[in-house]
């Protein structure tokens, strides 16, 4: 089991450590509304050290894990990013991997406390092929930015998150408008922990109160938080950045097809607008009701900058759209991210 490293960056003045997965990081540095914006601004970074992160080695090692994963990696180009996903044989999300190769390795990183589950599944799937997997988390750290662009020579090797480039895409599922994913134009900095503080510069930083408020606000799903056990892609909307539908078989893929072609997932990711008049945030896991009947539960809260209190949670997929909800006693007001 990977075990995160405490950040050279909780000794910054004002930081306040976070919690649960993100504990090793800082929730905030003293003003999480500023900044919120200063990373909007795409003028702070946000210290991600706790993500564990992975190489993968070896000349069969774009081909296997196009064989492994959901994703289509033939033919992936150095420094050029993909979001992928391992399920189990019946289709349920098991790891969130940020992927980019630099053109002799390939550079894999994923939430904290999920690296050692990852790579005792790769390498008990190598077989007799030319593939090395090795945990590199003590010597390398993640650190995250506001940018819209893949790294290029001369700067670390980063991944940049596809979802912005979707932004008014329509899937089978997703949204028919626009959702506000542009404000969040995203890439990871993967580099050597000896050089973590050096890589952070004189720019102010963010802590994850923040990221998440912005990850939230752009409706991205986000492993642990949004998924549970029983997750199929169609759930969250990652066939909008995750999943190749055309590509050959993987594990779990019978599932993905046979729901996007055949039926509808029976959950569906919904944006909520929550009731501001309260001080205190409803817990993630707290149950959503209807008419006191129980719909769904929370699964990820923040206070934005500007929206105020919102979440995102996971509600029954016929549930109408135009009804408001109730969570802790607060009323809530749902916004489509995957179409009943």
């Amino acid at each position: 089991m990977t075990t995160a490293l405490a950040s050279p960056l909780l000794g910054r003045p004002g930081a306040v450590s976070g919690e649960g997965v993100d504990a090793p990081v800082a929730a905030h540095y003293g003003d999480p509304m500023r900044e919120q914006r200063l990373l909007v601004e795409r003028l702070a970074a946000v210290d991600l050290s706790h993500r564990p992160v992975l190489t993968i080695t070896g000349a069969d090692r774009i081909s296997w894990l196009h064989s492994l994963t959901t994703q289509h990696l033939s033919g992936l180009g150095p420094r050029t990013s993909r979001e992928s996903l391992i399920l189990s044989p019946k289709g349920h999300v098991e790891h969130n991997l940020h992927l980019v190769d630099d053109g002799s390795t390939t550079w894999v990183t994923t939430e904290p406390g999920a690296g050692g589950a990852l790579l005792a599944w790769l390498d008990s799937m190598r077989f007799m092929l030319r593939v090395e997997v090795t945990d590199v988390s003590a010597q390398y750290a993640v650190l995250g930015e506001p940018h819209a662009a893949e790294s290029v020579e001369g700067e670390p090797l980063a991944w940049r998150d596809p979802w912005p480039d979707l932004v008014g895409d329509t899937t089978a599922y997703g949204p028919e408008t626009d959702h506000p994913g542009a404000l969040r134009q995203w890439r990871e900095l993967i580099v050597p922990r000896a050089d973590f503080v050096a890589a952070v510069g004189d720019r102010p930083l963010a802590g994850m109160w923040a990221a998440e408020a912005l990850r939230v606000a752009a409706w991205r799903p986000r492993l642990g938080f949004e998924t549970d056990h029983r997750t199929i892609v169609h759930e969250v909307d990652w066939l909008r950045t995750a999943v190749h539908l055309h590509k050959g078989c993987y594990r779990g893929q019978e599932t993905v097809a046979r729901v996007h072609n055949l039926g509808r997932p029976p959950r569906r990711l919904t944006f909520l607008h929550l009731d501001g008049t309260g001080h205190v945030l409803p817990a993630r896991g707290s149950e959503i009701t209807h008419e006191g009947r129980a719909v769904g539960f929370v699964t990820s809260v923040a206070r934005h900058y500007e929206d105020g209190p919102i979440g995102l949670a996971l509600l029954k997929r016929n549930l109408p759209t135009d009804i408001e909800l109730t969570v802790d006693g607060m009323q809530a007001a749902q916004e489509v991210v995957v179409r009943p």
